[in-house]
């Protein structure tokens, strides 16, 4: 089992005092042992001052002895100072690396501490969710001799939750949009979306803030072009030097959200820097790795895989959110990351477990006219594993003969983070003062339509379903709709579930609740095609207890 270990930072441990410091401090060492030496310095002589080790002619034992001594005190010494430099605290080693421009006045950026100012407790609430993550960020930022400002820069974009969808489209703690993580590797299908993995997606943002660097010469312009596309900001770079105006970031004419954009993320940085003063108070977190990279090499069940760690369910997803099912992707990539203290129990079990045992299969009866490819599209997965799991030689199979197909391994409680139970649950959030309805999306409809209709905003309707507005709507799709479109106007309004009795109709359970025959179809969508209530069925009120009688 090869085990790729996330040591990224080796080569930044270079806090240490340059070996030359130990020339002088010899050469006092001698004239303090009353050496009396007068000749020319030689290549023997050197020698001496390359390595204190080294022959040292016309020097007495005694005194050679002496000066490699203190020769080697001074290395330890050095290797002592070196490793005091290594804080403990990966917040101090985060702040030994900033290196923007802390100091301006900027009201843009006064004005965003004072907003963050007054919510400190959510930024300690997103410090706390960032400790997964932040190690790696800081030892991929100080490999690129980044400023270490961008470490934080998933604070602004989305408070360090790798599942966050905006309404622009944009997925991850970076907040990518589909085509700019295509354009930087980040693959995206059914099964996983790079754009929230961990790795990949810190890579690919580092990269473009570099290749944007590079572009612009300025890391504020970096960051603008970042938001807003370095188009959005070229444009407004040539219109400044039409007019003869500055061209740095704080005179250009940028969108509202750009403008604030920079701003944020200084403002942010300011507090980190000196957290007392802000009344921000951080989690510890230690200068040590969270994860290691475990190469697992084909596809696993994320519950058998958690279960394998000795974790839960949800924390392997949240160090892997770039899988979106119950299993990682067939297609790749084949590996995990685990916290580091329990990596050896997961690759034992990994090891004392046939690979067949690391996802469930289910029979499946071949149907006159299935292909591989037909049944592997039906099932998300790939022809290969399903030949390769029931050794199969070829391409060819045969109606009414079983086969093998992987499906989950656990209910649906181990896989609570993937997307389509984050999307039930998001769904399902109630909504002070709002019902809920659940619509069929139909032939013509859209966002717009669909909020129209319901008395809804169109951001509204589309993040209740973790969607975007220009997310394409499929027909046959259940949408989640949170309106206030029937509700009682005032009093104690209270959702009840009501069981129809023998002698009801619409008219009389209205009077009875203090409501509207309307009012109670809306709510109940299948009475509108029903000629008469059933008794026993159940029917959703919202009634102003208040009223009711």
């Amino acid at each position: 089992m090869n085990r790729k270990k996330n040591t990224h930072a080796d080569h930044a441990r270079s806090a240490r005092r340059p070996l030359q410091l130990a020339v002088p401090a010899l050469t006092a060492v001698m004239l303090l042992s009353g050496c009396q030496s007068t000749q020319q310095t030689t290549p023997e002589n050197s020698a001496l001052l390359a390595d204190g080790k080294a022959e040292v002619p016309h020097i007495k034992d005694d005194l050679k002895a002496r000066i490699i001594a203190e020769v080697e005190d001074l290395d330890k010494a050095d290797s002592a100072l070196a490793a005091d430099t290594v804080s403990p605290d990966l917040w101090v080693r985060l702040r030994g690396g900033f290196t923007m421009d802390h100091s301006n006045d900027q009201p843009r950026v006064a004005s965003e501490l004072e907003r963050y100012s007054r919510y400190t407790t959510y930024l300690g609430r997103t410090a706390d969710r960032s400790s997964r993550y932040l190690h790696f960020i800081i030892e991929e930022t100080e490999a690129r001799n980044m400023p270490m400002e961008m470490a934080l820069l998933p604070i602004v974009e989305s408070g360090f939750d790798p599942f966050a969808y905006s309404h622009g489209r944009a997925a991850g703690m970076w907040q990518f949009i589909a085509s700019t993580g295509k354009l930087y590797g980040l693959e995206q299908d059914w099964w996983y979306d790079g754009r929230r993995d961990v790795i990949a997606s810190t890579r690919a943002a580092l990269d473009h803030l570099q290749d944007l660097h590079e572009m612009f010469g300025d890391w504020m312009l970096a960051l603008a072009a970042y938001n807003s596309g370095p188009g959005t900001v070229m444009k407004a770079i040539r219109r400044n030097k039409s007019a003869g105006k500055p061209t740095d970031f704080w005179h250009l004419q940028l969108p509202k959200e750009t403008s604030a954009y920079v701003p944020k993320l200084m403002a942010v940085s300011t507090m980190f820097k000196d957290p007392e003063q802000w009344n921000l108070k951080l989690p510890e977190v230690i200068n040590e790795p969270y994860f290691e990279v475990v190469e697992v090499g084909q596809q696993i069940d994320m519950a058998r895989a958690a279960a394998m760690a000795g974790i839960e369910p949800n924390e392997l997803y949240k160090l892997n959110p770039g899988f979106n099912r119950w299993a990682t992707s067939p297609n790749g990539p084949h590996h995990l990351l685990l916290p580091v203290e329990v990596v050896d129990e997961f690759e034992a079990n990994l090891e004392s477990m046939d690979s067949k045992d690391w996802m469930k299969w289910q029979r499946y009866t071949i149907k006159p006219g299935d292909s591989l490819i037909k049944i592997a599209k039906l099932f998300r997965t790939r022809p290969e594993l399903i030949r390769q799991v029931n050794e199969l030689e070829g391409n060819r199979i045969v109606a009414g003969k079983p086969l093998l197909i992987p499906v989950p391994s656990a209910d649906s409680d181990n896989y609570k983070l993937t997307a389509a139970q984050r999307t039930l649950a998001k769904q399902n959030t109630p909504r002070k003062g709002r019902r809920q309805v659940q619509y069929t999306v139909k032939e013509g409809d859209s966002f717009w339509i669909i909020a129209r209709r319901y008395d809804v905003k169109v951001r509204q309707l589309a993040r209740w379903n973790n969607m975007a507005p220009g997310d394409p709507l499929r027909v046959g799709k259940t949408l989640s709709i949170w309106t206030s479109k029937g509700m009682p106007k005032s009093g104690v309004v209270r959702r009840v579930s009501y069981k129809v009795r023998q002698g009801d109709n619409l008219s009389v359970i209205a009077s009875r609740f203090s409501v509207g025959v309307s009012q109670i179809k809306d709510w109940n969508a299948k009475t509108r095609s029903q000629k008469y209530l059933q008794p026993g069925q159940l029917l959703t009120l919202y009634v102003d207890v208040t009223r009711a009688r």
